[in-house]
């Protein structure tokens, strides 16, 4: 799943590069994938997609369970793809092996290549406002200034208490588009551990992790998505992780020790356990 700054990214420069364009063909489904989602049948996108003119493109919730995703509309259609994106411009080959392929008639392409999981949607537009099956689509973003400390209070309150912060933050999407990739320096800046548990937390935590999501997330989106991610254009974003895989090795930032990697709620959790103490 893309994370809510590249989301961002993605739209930002789909709506300046491909607006204008026609499609001249669509491949949904080439190379199977078990965790490549799609609706109805692929097969079929190329019949709803053909001749359609690219209008725009922006950030949207996604079905269930599915944060925010990457909406390029297509005169009366829209494609909602959570997965990375790559554009190839005119006269540059487009990948043999892709879950995705839109091809333009001035000879440009875009394709998707799920990781590890991830949603090419292709819909009626005037579907995104249905509400049941577009539950999450009036959510605020954590970007907007509807995503207040009220707001926040009320997710905190309908959790469980004896939740971890990752867990609070980071899964079942009740905050669209924050995942385990962003939380992990979400919880560094607020110095909390990932696994630390809610109720352990007093008011200062709380307002300490609100301030985070809001200022970490804002600074990623403004510095063109993590270091850790590609862009449209297949360039890794500017926003320099100070928590990933790319920085385990090094010392802490803050204090100089050394940072640690555990196996925790399906993924990795990246911390320093002197300026996050569980």
């Amino acid at each position: 799943m893309i994370e809510l700054p590249e989301t961002c990214v993605l739209a930002e420069q789909a709506e300046q590069t491909l607006v204008g364009k026609v499609i001249k063909s669509a491949v949904a489904g080439f190379k199977p994938h078990a965790f490549a989602l799609y609706s109805g049948d692929p097969s079929a996108y190329n019949a709803m997609l053909a001749g359609k003119a690219v209008t725009g493109a922006g950030v949207g919730a996604g079905q269930d369970c599915w944060g925010f995703i990457t909406q390029i509309f297509c005169d009366d259609m829209a494609l909602g793809i959570s997965t990375p994106i790559k554009y190839h411009a005119p006269g540059e080959k487009p990948p043999k092996s892709h879950q995705l392929l839109v091809e333009f008639t001035d000879g440009s392409h875009i394709s998707c290549n799920v990781q590890m999981w991830g949603s090419m949607f292709c819909e009626p537009a005037a579907d995104l406002d249905d509400p049941e099956r577009f539950p999450n689509r009036n959510l605020p973003s954590p970007l907007e200034d509807a995503f207040d400390e009220a707001y926040f209070d009320k997710l905190w309150q309908n959790v469980k208490p004896n939740i971890s912060a990752k867990g609070f933050l980071a899964t079942e999407q009740r905050i669209p588009g924050v995942g385990n990739g962003v939380v992990q320096d979400i919880l560094f800046n607020a110095c909390l551990h990932p696994k630390r548990k809610l109720d352990t937390m007093n008011d200062r935590d709380r307002g300490l992790m609100f301030d985070s999501v809001k200022t970490t997330l804002k600074q990623m989106r403004d510095e063109g998505g993590r270091d850790t991610e590609k862009d449209l254009f297949n360039q890794n974003g500017g926003y320099k992780t100070i928590l990933s895989k790319k920085t385990l090795a090094m010392p802490c930032p803050i204090c100089g020790g050394g940072l640690t990697r555990q196996a925790f709620l399906g993924g990795n959790i990246y911390f320093c356990g002197i300026c996050q103490p569980l």
